[in-house]
């Protein structure tokens, strides 16, 4: 199993590149960056977790430019975007964007990415909340078409352009790992199954995970590929801490690729003395 790490990256926690160097060495498999452009203060929008909004929400840096950070100071630990809100960005540039970011990581990025969930932030943005999905739908695919095509063409209801070129190509063929943040129900395991290479399930599995990973497998089989053939990754992030006895569930189970631990929003020295009492549980598991 791998083992990842989550950080909200802050500018008064750990910077990017020094936690990607210390968690190469301590033999986790990947860093991830979450995203929001910006968080309106007269937000009406709850947040989904309950009561306030905590503050790292304001202040998180961003995720492309910190994995590119965290890349160039390390050799083989992968970065990622854990997630970036696509129906916020425009898709001709973000292609260029996440294939320049594979080239320049010699094809370690992983793109993580979902709808969001804050209305008032998407409406600054001109993106329709309601519609969020459908946009993040065509965005992609406009994505891929301009990352495996020459000359690359698109024509949807939020995306519309005639045949451009669009460089680079990334270096990762056809393009890096699409891992797609979806509750876990059965319509956000058809999207999983319809567009992306990994996914990460919110707010976990129903009560039978095996049910939950069955079902995605029969439905990625109907749409001509293989069974087990999308990494599931499980994201930990709702504490302030993850404790290792949160994981060890998944420790031994062969329905989990990966699983990622929040690490402390605090300065360095907090988050190697939490990272070292990972150390026993990453090199039992990997």
């Amino acid at each position: 199993m791998k083992v990842g790490i989550f950080s909200f990256n802050t500018e008064y926690t750990i910077r990017a590149d020094e936690l990607a160097v210390e968690a190469e060495n301590r033999g986790f498999d990947s860093v991830w960056f979450p995203e929001h452009t910006h968080i309106p203060s007269g937000r009406k929008t709850p947040y989904p977790a309950g009561g306030a909004l905590p503050k790292e929400y304001i202040h998180m840096s961003d995720p492309f430019i910190s994995c590119m950070a965290a890349a160039q100071a390390t050799q083989t630990i992968k970065v990622g975007t854990g997630v970036s809100l696509l129906p916020q960005h425009e898709p001709l540039t973000m292609a260029k964007t996440v294939a320049t970011l594979d080239r320049l990581t010699n094809g370690r990025f992983l793109y993580g990415i979902g709808s969001g969930w804050n209305a008032d932030e998407m409406e600054n943005h001109g993106a329709p909340y309601e519609k969020r999905w459908k946009v993040l739908e065509e965005h992609l695919l406009a994505m891929k078409e301009l990352w495996t095509k020459e000359e690359a063409s698109f024509h949807g209801e939020f995306v519309n352009f005639d045949k451009v070129w669009s460089y680079p190509k990334p270096l990762t063929l056809p393009h890096p790992p699409i891992i797609l943040g979806t509750f876990g129900s059965k319509w956000g395991r058809q999207r999983v199954a319809d567009l992306a290479d990994g996914w990460v399930p919110i707010g976990l599995f129903s009560e039978n995970m095996h049910a939950d990973i069955e079902d995605l497998n029969s439905r990625l089989i109907k749409n001509g590929r293989e069974a087990n053939s999308v990494e599931v990754s499980i994201f930990s992030i709702s504490a302030p801490l993850t404790p290792v006895e949160e994981l060890e569930e998944y420790a031994n189970s062969d329905l989990v690729t990966r699983v990622v631990a929040r690490c402390p929003t605090e300065g360095r020295d907090s988050v190697l003395k939490w990272m070292d009492g990972y150390a026993d549980f990453v090199e039992r598991v990997s």
